[in-house]
């Protein structure tokens, strides 16, 4: 199957970790031979709860037997969709009421780029350095990492670039520009959070000038951070907030939400202003709604916050130089790439799946399931330590 699987299945590295897999459950994905290997990445952040969530298993299958995609996105009333969408705004600060549903993190952000030009009549675009916002064309284009884009160039025009967490650069923030788009907390370049009321003085420039505050919630969003969105912890409610990744437990999704003013201005001048074959599928819906219920109705969110400080009690170590991010989105920062990598690629032998971040070498990525137990974090700590102490010999 590893042949085959290079051979057949396009790459997007010169050397994958190719783990074949026979199934999942739990805090654990298993391979070919038998072995157990104790999830600390979540698929990158996807498998909220877990791989195969009895509660997620379940809605799926009901909802695949009774009806799949029937007709493309905003057509047809489908109860999935519509009872997802109205929890998450019961969920969401006023203002934030309507939610277009898509196929991915980064649709939804080409969906929020279209959205803030189109209701401000502006053209400008401003993101930050070594933000990461998906690989589509708009997605890249507001890529703050010249390395990843210049071989995709020309990208769309009239976008700007700013420093997270510089007050300075706010002025670069004008009657020009359609939409700020900012992670809530940095991704790719190593779990950087907003300091100094940051983001309260980035919604403050956009009142000032008219533009549009777009958060990227793709990573933190649902319950990792301790807040179901971690904008909550900061004190800034955006005007277009963007979702993904953890939101149906690792079904393929996306999702934008605004104003329904704002979110109306889809629908005339042109209509289909936006449009999706299968964002709001029902089988995805459906596992959105289990996933969001099950977090919402248990204490798996306050959770995260206890869970975050076993781990950064556990994982002391010389070579480990800081530890960055907030509840279950951390990053361990060592002294250099080599150690880095060798971490990552000694623990995946270990039955430790642990893994990278885009922009900063020096970084371990942590974001396991926010189901894992606290036995779970231990075992994998321990793991990781004696990795640690062996380095080298």
């Amino acid at each position: 199957m590893k042949s085959d699987f290079l051979k057949y299945q396009a790459q997007t590295t010169p050397h994958p970790l190719a783990l074949e897999i026979t199934h999942a459950k739990g805090s654990y994905i298993y391979d070919t031979e038998g072995n157990a290997h104790l999830d600390f990445v979540a698929g990158v952040s996807a498998c909220s709860l877990g791989h195969c969530h009895p509660r997620v298993v379940k809605a799926v299958q009901e909802q695949a037997a009774t009806y799949m995609h029937v007709m493309v996105y905003g057509e047809y009333v489908q109860k999935p969709a519509v009872a997802y969408t109205k929890l998450l705004a019961s969920l969401l600060p006023e203002g934030l009421e309507t939610t277009y549903l898509v196929n991915s993190g980064t649709e939804a952000i080409e969906g929020a780029l279209k959205l803030a030009r189109r209701v401000t009549g502006r053209s400008q675009l401003i993101s930050a350095r070594h933000a990461y916002h998906g690989n589509t064309m708009g997605s890249l284009s507001i890529m703050g990492f010249e390395e990843r884009k210049a071989a995709f160039r020309p990208l769309i025009p009239d976008v700007a670039f700013i420093r997270f967490n510089s007050k300075d650069d706010l002025k670069k923030i004008t009657e020009k520009t359609a939409g700020v788009v900012l992670e809530t907390i940095q991704g790719g370049a190593g779990f950087i959070e907003p300091k100094n009321d940051y983001l309260k003085n980035v919604r403050q420039r956009c009142d000032e000038t008219g533009a549009l505050l777009i958060l990227d919630e793709i990573q933190p969003g649902f319950g990792r951070t301790g807040k179901l969105f971690a904008f909550e912890h900061y004190g800034c409610i955006p005007d277009i907030l963007v979702m993904g990744k953890g939101m149906a437990s690792g079904l393929p999704v996306g999702a934008f939400t605004a104003s329904r003013k704002m979110m109306a201005s889809l629908q005339i001048s042109p209509k289909l202003g936006h449009i999706t074959t299968f964002g709001g599928n029902p089988v995805i819906a459906a596992a959105c709604l289990a996933t969001l219920g099950e977090i919402t109705e248990t204490g798996l969110i306050a959770q995260t916050l206890e869970k975050e400080i076993v781990f950064r009690k556990l994982l002391k170590h010389s070579l480990i130089k800081e530890i960055r991010g907030k509840g279950l989105m951390l990053a361990l920062i060592l002294e250099n790439s080599d150690i880095a990598n060798h971490l990552v690629l000694t623990c995946a032998k270990k039955g430790l799946i642990l893994f990278w971040l885009l922009f900063e070498p020096k970084a371990v990525r942590i974001s396991p399931p926010l189901t894992i137990s606290i036995n779970e974090i231990e075992d994998g700590c321990g793991t990781i330590l004696e990795v640690l102490k062996m380095y080298g010999q």
